[in-house]
This record gives C-alpha cells, sequence and structure tokens, in this order.
C-alpha cells in the first residue's frame, strides 16, 4: 500500500499546478482508490398505487458484485456487511455476482449467506453468472437462502396488504416472461420489476410494473469530469439513476465491482437503499 501511494503522489507532482493538470490529477486520484469506496445512495421514489403498509418500505439493493481477479471476497463480505448495517426491509439482487471464471461462483454466492430482511432476499441472474456457470449460480443461491425469481412473482405480505416483487430473465442469455410471471398479479396491484439489463425497460408495456431495478451499466464506470460515462454495455439513457419510461420506470444502481478495466473513475460503486411513497 505504501508504494502505492508513493506511485500515486509522484503522478499527482508531474502533473504540477496548472488547472488542466489539477482535473486530470482530480482523476487519477478517483482511478486509485475509488473501486472500493462503496457510496450508500438513499433514493425515495414515488409508487403509483403503493399500499398503505408499504409506505417507506426500505428496499436495499445488490448488483454487479464482480467477485475475481478485481475484487477480493473479502471486499465483498465488508459490502454484506454495510448492506446488513442498512436494516432494510427486503433485500434485492440483480445479478453478476462473479467475473472472469467459475471458480469465483461458489464463494461469492456463499458471501451473501448473512443476508437476511424481515421480506426475504430475492435475486435474478444476469449475463455474467450465466457466463460462469448458471447451474453452480443457481446452487450457490439455494446454498444462502436467496430465492430466485428469474420469469417469477412472489407477494410481499405486510398489514393486510400486498406489494408485488417480480423478475425476468436476463435480457442477452435467458428469456423474460412477464406476463407467466405476472399471471397470479390481479390489475389492481403494483408490482416491483428485478431484471439484471435495463435495456429490457423499453419492452416492458405491463402497466401493474411500477418500478423496475436494474444494473449491468456499471454507470459507465469510466467517467471523465464534465464528460459523463464514455461507454455503457447497454443504452446510454439508461446509463445510471431513475429513468422514466413510456409506462414506468426504473432506477440503475451503477453497482460493486468492475468489468472491462479494473477501475472507476468519477463513479463510485454504489448501494442503493430504497425509500418506497405513494403518489
Amino acid at each position: 500500500m505504501t508504494d502505492f501511494g508513493e506511485s500515486r503522489r509522484a503522478f499527482l507532482k508531474r502533473l504540477g499546478w496548472a488547472a488542466g493538470g489539477l482535473a486530470v490529477g482530480g482523476a487519477g486520484l478517483d482511478v486509485a482508490g475509488e473501486r472500493f469506496w462503496v457510496q450508500v445512495t438513499h433514493p425515495r421514489i414515488v409508487v403509483p398505487g403503493l399500499p398503505a403498509a408499504f409506505e417507506g418500505l426500505r428496499i436495499c439493493h445488490l448488483t454487479d458484485v464482480h467477485h475475481g481477479p478485481w475484487l477480493s471476497l473479502k471486499h465483498v463480505r465488508k459490502v454484506v456487511e454495510l448492506a446488513l448495517r442498512q436494516e432494510p426491509d427486503v433485500f434485492v439482487i440483480t445479478g453478476d455476482l462473479s467475473h472472469k471464471h467459475s471458480r469465483y461462483v461458489l464463494p461469492v454466492w456463499d458471501a451473501m449467506t448473512p443476508l437476511e430482511a424481515p421480506l426475504g432476499v430475492w435475486s435474478v441472474m444476469g449475463n455474467h453468472d450465466w457466463w460462469h456457470g448458471i447451474g453452480p449460480s443457481r446452487r450457490g443461491a439455494e446454498a444462502a437462502g436467496i430465492r430466485m425469481l428469474d420469469n417469477r412473482a412472489t407477494a410481499l405480505e405486510r398489514g393486510g396488504e400486498r406489494l408485488w416483487l417480480a423478475g425476468v430473465g436476463d435480457l442477452w442469455e435467458d428469456e423474460q416472461d412477464l406476463t407467466g410471471a405476472l399471471a397470479q398479479t390481479p390489475a389492481d396491484e403494483p408490482a416491483i420489476l428485478l431484471t439484471h439489463n435495463p435495456d429490457y425497460a423499453d419492452e416492458m408495456k405491463d402497466a401493474r410494473v411500477k418500478l423496475m431495478l436494474a444494473g449491468h451499466s456499471h454507470g459507465g464506470q469510466i467517467c471523465p469530469p464534465f464528460m459523463g460515462p464514455l461507454k455503457v454495455p447497454n443504452k446510454m439513457k439508461y446509463a445510471a439513476g431513475l429513468v422514466q419510461t413510456g409506462v414506468s420506470q426504473i432506477y440503475i444502481s451503477r453497482g460493486i465491482g468492475m468489468a472491462i478495466l479494473p477501475f472507476r473513475m468519477n463513479c463510485r460503486p454504489e448501494l442503493p437503499v430504497f425509500e418506497l411513497v405513494g403518489a
């Protein structure tokens, strides 16, 4: 760690103190340590038709952990501890827990085992979960006590009222059967939908879905100052944050880990803890 700190200081010294140098130097600092600097965000989201019993519901959202050569299991466990300290009503996970190799699949799901909440821990799979072994990914989730919602739905119950939580399969590697998932959901009861890839929001036309939660984009991961994300693995309009769609709204988390490049710039890892309120 000492060598790393010294090289960073030397880099900043070489840049000088000109205005342009300061901007680049700030980016350099972000690259140096930002990938481990998880930001807990607290989006307050209006959900039309939210049952009164679910007013103030808190949902903690983990996504794109990407445990592998660039993100250790020790760090994953720290993120899980941070998530538990938020004390949400429900945990949701939207995929891509492993990175690069199948050997990372079972350990990262095992690291999720401590997660528990009054209304459960629910997940859908992402493209990396498929690429590194969907069978082990599913077995790992089951062993960790995490219930899968790929093309399924469940009714969360509180105070004699219901809020539906549903999921669809990954947009790149699986099928998306929202009609089947919501087959038991009454027309007048709202649903929240988990999808790994936010591009599914353009295909989602069901008015029962009042909010979608996604990951996949990493927020762009590399976001130079004054420029925003250079590239995302989906449509740029779904880079990060809350986006209104034709029939609903979707929140895209920046996620925890990294892909393509082993660093982040001006794009901190994110652990959203949503508070839902009625319209």
